[in-house]
Parts: C-alpha cells; structure tokens; sequence
C-alpha cells in the first residue's frame, strides 16, 4: 500500500521487478502481458516507454474489467475509487494467469457522469500478488491444487478410493474439493471453530461434509477425516505451528463431526431417495423446496449437498421454495430475538448520534453519576423529546450503566431529573462506541436535560459475582480437562452463570464434581481480582485467554484472577475479591452442538438456597422412607430393583396376551395384488411390545409375500412396518413404507428394509394410515 506517496510509475516498475527479476520470482518477461483501463494513458506509457512492452502486449479493458469498484465511473458508488493495471503470465498450458493487479486510487466519485471523477489530492496505491498463484507458476503444475501444499491430500484420498487422479473429470472435481476443503476446515479448527449451525460453525460443518460426501462418491464409505487431516496438518505445520497445539481438539472436533454426518447422511438418505422415487413415479424433474428445507432442519443436509445429489439423479431442486421456507424460518428467530431484546430499531438513529462523539463508561468505579441526555431515538427516529408512559432509547453524555456485553446482562436502574424519571430496563451498543439505555418514561423528556443516572447496586453485584464465577469456572476446565477447552461462550445474571467451551466429549460426574470443587476452592481462597489496561500483544503474551472471533483493540484490558491463576482479555465488570461469590453449585453439563458442551452453575444467595432445597429434599424422603440420610441411596436402589422387576413381570404378561391375539390378528390378512398385507390398530400398545407383536405376526403369514402395518399408542400414535424376505424381493422395503403411513398420522418415521417405525400427531387417523400402506401395495410399480 501507499497513501500519498509513490504512485504509478514506482508501483508499475517494483511490480515488474518483482515478477521478472532473478533475484525474486524470475519469471519469463515473454510470457506476461499486461491490461490498462481504458482511459489511463499514463499507466499505459508507462508499461510502453518504461517497461518496453509493445503496444501488442497492453490491452485496454472498460470499467467492468479494470476499474476499482468495477463499473464505479458509471454505476457507483460515490467515493475513493480507481482504474487497475493487471499483469498475466502465459503458462505450459497455453492459459494466461491474472499474477498481479495495480489498483491505482486517484480519484472520488461524486454523483452522476459526466465529470463526476474529482481527482484526489493524495494518490494511493494497492497492489500485490496471490501467494498460490506464484507457487502454481513457480511449481509449472496445471491448477493450484496440484501445488505442494495441497497436492499430497489429493494423492491420499487417490490411495483410500483406489481411483486415479486425471483419469476422470467428474472424479477430479471431487478430489480439488476435497484437497480444498481439508485443508480449509483444518486452519479454521485451529482457530477455535467448531462444526455448528450458525455463522462459522456452519461454513465448517458444510466443508467437512463436503469432503465426507465426496469420498462417499469415490467409493470410500469408511471414516476418512482421521486420515486426510494429519496430511494437510503435516503440510501446514511449518508456517502454522499452531495446528500443533490445537491438534488434539481439531482431531476430536473432526471425528466428532464425521460420526454425526455418517449418521445423519444414512438416515436423511432414505428421506431423500424416497423423495427422489415420489418425484419421478410424478414424472417431475424437481425435487420439491419442502423436501430439501426438511432435509435441512432435520437431518442438517446444506442445502448445495441436496442440490448436488439431486444432480446425480437427473433433478433439480426448487430453490425457490427452498430459500422461502429457510427465510420464514430466519424472520421466525429475528422475531423471537427481537421481542426478547425489546425490539432496538435501525442504526440509522444511533449511526446520528454517534457522531457527536463515543459515550465513556464510568460503571468500573462509579455507580451513580450526574450527566446529561445527549439524544432520544423513538420508533427508529431521532427525536427532542419524550411523553409520559412511552418506551424509548436514550443515549448520555457519559454512562454507569453496563451495556450487555462479554455474556454479561446489562445493568438495570433509574435515570432522574427535574419532573421525569426513567426507569433502565436494558443496555445496548448498537453502534461501536455508543451505549443505549431503554428505558421506560415517567414524566416528560427533553434532550439535554441533566439527570442523574444511577444503577442498581445490589444487581450489579450479582452480576459481578457470576462474571468472575464464569472466568473462575473456565480456569477449572483447562485445568481439569485441558488446555483445549476454549471459551465458545457465556451468558451471566444475578445468581446465574453459563459457560460454553470446545470438548468433544461430556464430563463425567467426578469430573463435575472436581470441576465444581476447585472453582469453590478459588472462592474461600479470597483471590485478589484485577484488571489492567495493556496492549494486546503484552497481554497475550502474559497467556491472557481471548475469544475467538472477537476483534480486539491495540490496547485491551486483562482481568486477573491470583496472578497468574486466570487471565482473560474482558470488558465486564467483576468482584474484588473471589470470596464476595460465597460459593458455586454446578447445576449441569450438557452438550449443545457438536464439539461444544455447556456448564451452567448458581452462584451466591441462589447457590445456597439451591443447597437448602436439596437438603429440605433430603429430609423429606428420609422421613418417608423411614432412613437415616446415610441409607438413603440403598434404599432408593432397593424400591428401584423392585420396580424394574415388577415391570419385567408385567411386560411379560403383556406379551403372552399380545401373542395369544395374534392367531386371531392373522385372519384379517387380505391378499393385494399377489402380497399377504395384515394392518391393524392396536390402541394402548407401543414400544417394544408393538415391535415384537409385528415380528411374530410376519412369521405367522408365511414364506410368501407379507407385509405386517401396526398402529398402537395412545394420544401420539406409533406406526411399525415389517416386511419378509419375499417381499423385499418385489422391492417393497418397511422404510419407504412407514413413510407412507407416518404422512397419514401427521408425522415420519424411518428404519430398515425389513422393519421400520415412527410416529405421528393425530391417533384418529390410525385407519387411514393402514388404508395407505395397503393403497401403495396396490399401485407399485
């Protein structure tokens, strides 16, 4: 880059010198060629008369090709914009390579053309190259997957499949996505991300199951990210020590998420092939919108992996109605998100206030402050005042209260002044650098009105405590688990903390309960807790824990638990000591997603009185039962054994009854289209005892053809379908039929060729939904 320094001529030749000069690339000046803008004379002299290329070798491209933004001059927008000069390498293969582009920033836009170009009074440069698009050239291979840092993933996945790379070009374009999306998915593991359904962790799950699908497609049907990721870690270690550190986590991470899609590609493909049959039993050529956003939300299918093995079968997908149901879908979540927030409106308001200045934070020390209102936004809108009872956003001049932030909840109060007060029911930052109070109007507001702005001490508090709780609980986990265990979220309240971190694996109930002890033994042991401003290299350095994705400024603030104990890049506010939490209750572990697992815990006031609960319980079933507390969980187990032995009783019971009316079941078997089809509602009986009653009524109907439809349960009905050997052989599988059944109960269901179960919502309709099992054995085929 170069702001108002050297320009064109210096970019042009350095450029050059660069690509063809043997100390550096040493690139074959006969195989480039150049473009210009169409207009930029001065570039092209340059390359002419400095460089010496023929006039041959310069071509002038319009503003789509070689204009920065493209079509700007014409199109938009207003702002700093200008043309580029690009320069093209001719390879082995006959194909010119963009190696190099010149953006030349001389001009800003204002308004429609004519004339509508001002030059700029300093002239900047940006210019560079793609490092892969050198190594490709350099390394004289075809494509950039066939450079040295990508290339030995494609010749793995070659040995695993046992095909050839070059031999097919359907194969081929399944070994680049696979030696891309390896190594993609390894850098962003490395870097903290987990395989989810949002943001981040969506783009790496869609890379991992690409790669899995892909290798699916070359014959591999074993787990392969075990053996493709340590070629790419391999590969990038050198530039990239980090992946050392992180490897145990992606590794886990990896197998986690491939043992999720294997299962999940088995059962969402008889979703999808039974789709794909209705489809073309319609003579329809798309698979309808509904089926891949069902594919989607149940069983995670990214809707290019729909699109692309509905290719292989010859039908497109209705994306339309796709993108119409994941829309509804989307605008279902804002809304929910913004009636719980309370509903803050565009930032255009807040962008208007904003540039009067950033609102200092004053809460760290100062809890009640005296200031002014700086602007109130109604509706959306910037206004001068507000009116009694309305609801609005204020913003001061400076603030104590706490914006939600970090994980933390944002601080409650009330704001006074002369004949209004405003009581504060939440905080936010829009905008970066300007904090929002809602709040809700007792009285009439004028912008500029002094108050006194005052938050609740005692919430705050309870904040504070479960804040330093979460960072205390954090420390617990890399200590008990390991370093791997990264923050991948928080939220805290008064008395509540939650934590989520990177594992692949639960915590066991001793692990808990040391989880839980070592937090409570940084409590009683009264740590000092602290926080300073530094710069943000000194405070990694230090081993300060940051979150992932979070942008950081040069110099942050690092809060520390003992020293060294704990420390944590964080903005939120704390207690002094770790004593002021008394003491955490870990409620529970949980996973919420793959590689990510949730604590949640009480802490405080809401600790103790969880305690006193649990004990209050304790009391209460020992004077029930007639025990000492100490007899307890003998006796619980005793009452335990004896009711699982009287249930085994009883289910036995059951199924001699249930196999005593089968010989009677049997005689309603009716004969459809040459196959022996028994449905029967069976109200009351579900479970294990409508599984086995459908295994003995298929072997009553014989070797030839049969197929058994139950429907049992109770309010929500369960469908079981079994199938013999025989009727396998004419193609009619228990999972496409149970799918059938489902539809008519309101409900799906899935499962094997020869039995298949599911459920539904309406019980009523139990005679329909055997009525259509025995309608899709009359119109097979």
């Amino acid at each position: 880059f170069s702001f108002g320094d050297y320009f064109k001529r210096e970019a042009i030749n350095w450029a050059w010198e660069f690509l063809t000069a043997k100390k550096w690339l040493g690139l074959d000046p006969d195989r480039l060629n150049v473009t210009v803008y169409l207009d930029d004379d001065e570039a092209f002299g340059i390359w002419q008369k400095d460089i010496g290329l023929a006039a041959d070798r310069i071509t002038r491209m319009g503003e789509s090709d070689n204009f920065w933004p493209a079509n700007a001059p014409s199109e938009g927008p207003d702002g700093v914009c200008g043309p580029c000069s690009e320069i093209f390498y001719k390879d082995d293969f006959g194909d010119e390579v963009e190696i190099w582009n010149l953006v030349f920033t001389q001009f800003n836009r204002v308004g429609d053309p004519p004339d509508n170009l001002r030059p700029l009074p300093s002239k900047n440069i940006d210019t560079g190259s793609g490092l892969e698009r050198v190594a490709l050239l350099k390394q004289g291979v075809a494509n950039m997957y066939e450079i040295d840092e990508v290339f030995p993933v494609i010749a793995k996945a070659a040995e695993l499949s046992g095909k050839r790379y070059g031999a097919d070009p359907a194969d081929d374009v399944r070994f680049r996505v696979i030696a891309d999306h390896v190594r993609s998915g390894l850098m962003l593991m490395t870097d903290g991300v987990t395989p989810g359904n949002e943001a981040r962790g969506y783009v790496l799950r869609r890379l991992l199951r690409r790669v899995i699908r892909a290798m699916r497609l070359l014959g591999v049907g074993d787990p392969v990210l075990g053996e493709l990721l340590p070629v790419s870690r391999d590969l990038m270690r050198v530039s990239y020590p980090d992946i050392d550190d992180a490897w145990s986590r992606v590794s886990q991470a990896a197998e986690a998420e491939e043992e999720t899609f294997r299962r999940t590609l088995q059962s969402g493909t008889v979703m999808f092939d039974t789709a794909v049959g209705k489809a073309r039993g319609e003579k329809a050529s798309e698979l309808p919108g509904d089926k891949a956003f069902q594919l989607h939300d149940t069983y995670g299918f990214p809707i290019d992996l729909t699109m692309e093995m509905a290719a292989e079968q010859g039908l497109t997908v209705d994306r339309a109605k796709f993108d119409a149901l994941m829309k509804e879908q989307k605008d279902r979540a804002r809304a929910d998100a913004k009636a719980k927030k309370g509903g803050l409106q565009s930032t255009e308001a807040y962008r208007e206030l904003r540039e009067s200045g950033e609102v200092p934070f004053l809460g760290y020390t100062d809890l009640d402050v005296a200031t002014r209102v700086r602007g109130i936004v109604a509706d959306g809108k910037v206004v001068d005042r507000a009116l009694d009872g309305s609801t609005v956003e204020i913003v001061l001049a400076e603030t104590p209260f706490y914006a939600e932030a970090g994980g933390q909840d944002a601080d409650r109060g009330t704001i006074v002044g002369d004949g209004f007060s405003l009581d504060v029911i939440d905080v936010q930052r829009p905008v970066p650098g300007l904090v929002v109070h809602r709040v809700e109007v007792l009285g009439e507001l004028p912008v500029g009105a002094l108050v006194d702005a005052r938050v609740d001490a005692e919430a705050r508090h309870g904040s504070c405590q479960a804040h330093t709780a979460t960072h205390i609980v954090h420390a617990a986990l890399r200590q008990l688990v390991g370093r791997n265990a990264t923050q991948a979220g928080s939220y805290n309240k008064p008395g509540y903390m939650r934590f989520d971190f990177s594992s692949t694996q639960g915590l066991s109930d001793q692990l808990k309960a040391e989880v839980e002890a070592v937090s409570n033994e940084a409590i009683t042991a009264n740590y000092a807790v602290t926080a300073q401003q530094m710069p943000l290299e000194e405070a990694k350095a230090l081993g300060a824990m940051a979150m992932f994705g979070e942008k950081y400024p040069p110099i942050v603030r690092m809060v520390e638990l003992a020293g060294p104990w704990s420390r944590e890049l964080c903005g939120g506010t704390h207690v002094a000591t770790t004593a002021e939490i008394g003491v955490l209750n870990l409620l529970s572990e949980s996973s919420i997603g793959s590689g990510v697992r949730r604590v949640e815990a009480l802490v405080s006031t809401d600790a103790f009185a969880k305690f006193a609960a649990e004990r209050a319980l304790v009391a209460e079933l020992t004077d029930t039962l007639r025990v000492q507390p100490d007899q307890l969980v003998g006796r619980v187990e005793r009452l335990v054994a004896q009711l699982k032995d009287a249930e085994k009783q009883i289910a036995a019971l059951n199924a001699e009854r249930l196999l005593a009316d089968a010989a009677g079941m049997v005689s309603q078997a009716v004969d459809v289209d040459g196959v022996r089809y028994l449905g029967v509602a069976t109200p009351g009986v579900g479970g294990g005892d409508l599984r086995t009653l459908a295994l003995d009524l298929r072997e009553r109907l014989g070797s030839g053809p049969a197929v058994v439809a139950l429907v049992g349960g109770a309010d929500k009905p369960t469908a079981i379908v079994a199938t013999n050997d025989a009727a396998r052989g004419l193609g009619l599988g228990a999972g496409q039929l149970i799918g059938v059944a489902c539809a008519a109960l309101g409900g799906k269901g899935g499962g094997k060729p020869d039995l298949a179960q599911g459920g539904g919502t309406d019980a009523s309709a139990a005679p329909q939904a055997l009525a259509a099992v025995r309608e899709a054995l009359a119109t097979r085929g």
